[in-house]
């Protein structure tokens, strides 16, 4: 594990690939972010046993104990901070899991690093705003118990007439990522369409 502190806000990176890892800490270093790196997920998770970070780097093909396990031994839906996956490969049924187990969004190799950080920052800002969306949402529509606190957040967008792209750029996630969390809910509530969603909510 290694650590540097520049800033005020933390972000955490696990990632076994020496190269990728320091690229990513010298830059967010640089970007005013304390980084605290691993690479291994069994050091990561003794770590978050003692504080939670800002953000979350993690790459879902670490050896030993996976991404995905990781996702779970977090319970990553309820986690305090935005956890994005780093990936490989595309594999749209892992991005499924990754998501339904409370990623926030995917990185795929190889990535441009300002958009990473972009998406970091936008992400780290939407986290404060999180209640304020959920709480314009009514306290009782049918099948609210349903949803996880990431899909209230993003039906809230989706209610407010918000479209996948838009949803994204708010929450600092991407449009695909939106589309899976959209299905989800669509799937939970009963809803044909969005139309449907909004209804739904309203009553």
């Amino acid at each position: 594990m290694a650590q540097q502190r520049v800033g005020e806000s933390e972000l955490f990176i696990v990632e076994d690939d020496t190269t990728i890892r320091e690229m990513l800490s010298r830059y967010f270093t640089l970007e005013g972010f304390y980084v605290t790196s691993f690479a291994d997920g069994t050091s990561f998770l003794a770590v978050t046993d003692e504080r939670a970070p800002a953000c979350v780097l993690l790459d879902i093909g670490i050896p030993g104990v996976s991404g995905l396990d990781i996702l779970k031994r977090l319970n990553a839906r309820k986690y305090p901070a935005p956890i994005f996956m780093i990936s490989g490969y595309h594999d749209v049924p892992i991005v499924v899991d990754a998501i339904k187990y409370g990623a926030f969004d995917f990185f795929e190799k190889p990535f441009d690093l300002a958009d990473v950080a972009g998406r970091v920052r936008m992400a780290i800002a939407s986290w404060a705003g999180l209640n304020e969306v959920v709480g314009s949402l009514s306290p009782n529509f049918s099948g609210r118990s349903l949803l996880t606190p990431r899909e209230l957040v993003v039906l809230g967008h989706i209610a407010s007439g918000a479209s996948n792209k838009e949803s994204g750029r708010r929450l600092g996630i991407s449009p695909r990522t939106i589309e899976v969390h959209r299905a989800r809910i669509m799937n939970k509530l009963g809803a044909r369409n969005a139309a449907d969603l909004v209804r739904i909510v309203l009553r």
